[in-house]
């Protein structure tokens, strides 16, 4: 090789070697689909699991958080931001919408779920345990528990016939939870009443046909939607005097009366730990979907104290928490 084309070889693999280096140590984006905010103490929860493979965000890990605000329609714009960016996972919070936005926006980028749907039925994965997929996650059961609601209301307020069961027409799996709400109902002789809320200016229609038609408890579905408008949904029901059963603790923190779902710290810190699984190398397509393993009772007793309800000793022996 003459001396002049070794020093232009030299040149070129210099200027290359910043380049790849540049590469090797750049920090995995981890793109956070959401449906609404997450609260911090899932946030949390989520950097413990994948703290436990060697993750710090900050560190070796970034995040990007993007909220639709309950806004299903923004979850494929959301979704091809992070295809553009590019993000190293895609982590979607925001249900079966999200999921679903996630897959049509990419099949390359590995996508983790968390959704109360059937991902299977949905075509988001071939099945439970091998999705064979860039798609895996956890499924939280959260259609499949309206029923065990349902059954807790009216072990509740046992001599109420007639219920309503709050849903958002927006939401994909609304129709199915109705459907197995409305199948627990005959099971139980209770009168069932579908209501629709997809924006702001729904609820307080809603609220007013609960008590014009005199329904006398009210089941909230699970939707990212109503999620992030509790605090406006627990007050009308305690201005209203409406019975209200939630998915999630976080409204009777908020001031309702009693909540049944999933643990979702736990819930989170598991898909922590996929993530950082599929950071180091593994791939969604082998990494069977979860379903959660803990549930909890929460009943804010001040709240059926103020709705004159008799809390039964049953209800409280079994409640994970009493709040008083």
């Amino acid at each position: 090789m003459r001396r002049r084309d070794f020093i232009k070889v030299i040149a070129v693999s210099a200027a290359a070697w910043p380049l790849a280096a540049r590469a090797q140590s750049a920090t995995p984006i981890v793109g956070f689909l959401m449906g609404v905010q997450v609260p911090a103490n899932l946030v949390l929860a989520f950097r413990q699991g994948l703290g436990e493979l060697g993750y710090v965000e900050g560190q070796s890990v970034a995040f990007d958080l993007r909220s639709a605000g309950g806004d299903y329609n923004r979850f494929r714009t959301l979704a091809d931001e992070f295809v553009h960016r590019p993000v190293a996972v895609i982590f979607s919070t925001g249900g079966t919408a999200a999921a679903l936005a996630a897959k049509s926006a990419t099949a390359t980028i590995p996508i983790v779920f968390y959704m109360g749907g059937d991902p299977v039925s949905r075509g988001l994965v071939a099945s439970l345990n091998r999705p064979d997929s860039n798609l895996t996650g956890l499924r939280w059961l959260g259609f499949d528990l309206g029923a065990k609601r349902l059954e807790l209301l009216h072990e509740l307020i046992p001599q109420n016939s007639a219920v309503g069961i709050l849903v958002n027409p927006s939401n994909p799996d609304s129709d199915l939870e109705v459907r197995d709400l409305q199948d627990a109902a005959r099971i139980l002789k209770q009168q069932v009443h579908i209501l629709t809320a997809s924006s702001d200016a729904d609820f307080d229609g809603v609220f007013e046909t609960l008590v014009k038609q005199q329904i006398g408890a009210l089941v909230v579905a699970s939707d990212a939607f109503f999620s992030g408008r509790r605090g406006r949904i627990v007050a009308l029901a305690a201005r209203r005097g409406v019975p209200a059963i939630y998915e999630r603790r976080d409204f009777p923190d908020a001031g309702g009366l009693i909540s049944y779902g999933h643990d979702r710290a736990a819930a989170y810190r598991q898909l922590g730990i996929y993530v950082g699984r599929i950071l180091k190398g593994e791939k969604p397509a082998d990494l069977p979907v979860l379903q959660p393993t803990k549930f909890e009772l929460v009943i804010n007793l001040n709240v059926a104290k103020a709705l004159d309800i008799d809390v039964p000793a049953k209800l409280l022996a079994l409640a994970d928490e009493v709040i008083e």
